[in-house]
């Protein structure tokens, strides 16, 4: 269980992978540390802009297994075939929501369904 609070202080900034400026995978590394959850690569330098992103994601999906959303996983959200944004599941008084971060709201936390609205795609990987 993770303290949203904490979260709110987020700044989001492209390729943030400091606490408080993170952006998208930024703020799912976090969350997954402060789960005690075994870390994934950093990707420094990853941004959303162009391939290099797209790339990272396909090269590292060996790595991970497609799962339904629970505590940690991962929500990688498409358009088209490519990966655009990612959140995290946490749980939240007991509510599934996936944790986000974006440049407009920074970090906001939506329950799974109206997160799952926003997107043609979602899919779940821990």
């Amino acid at each position: 269980m993770i303290n949203p609070n904490k979260y709110l202080t987020v700044t989001w900034q492209m390729g943030g992978r400091t606490y408080p400026v993170l952006d998208c995978y930024g703020l799912v590394h976090e969350i997954r540390r402060d789960l005690e959850l075994p870390e994934w690569p950093a990707f420094e330098g990853i941004i959303k802009e162009g391939e290099a992103m797209n790339q990272a994601c396909n090269d590292f999906r060996p790595n991970v297994i497609r799962c339904q959303p629970e505590e940690g996983a991962v929500a990688a959200c498409y358009r088209g075939r490519m990966i655009d944004h990612l959140g995290i599941v946490v749980l939240i008084e007991g509510q599934i929501c996936v944790a986000e971060c974006n440049p407009r709201k920074n970090v906001t936390f939506l329950p799974l369904q109206r997160f799952e609205r926003q997107y043609l795609k979602v899919e779940y990987y821990h």
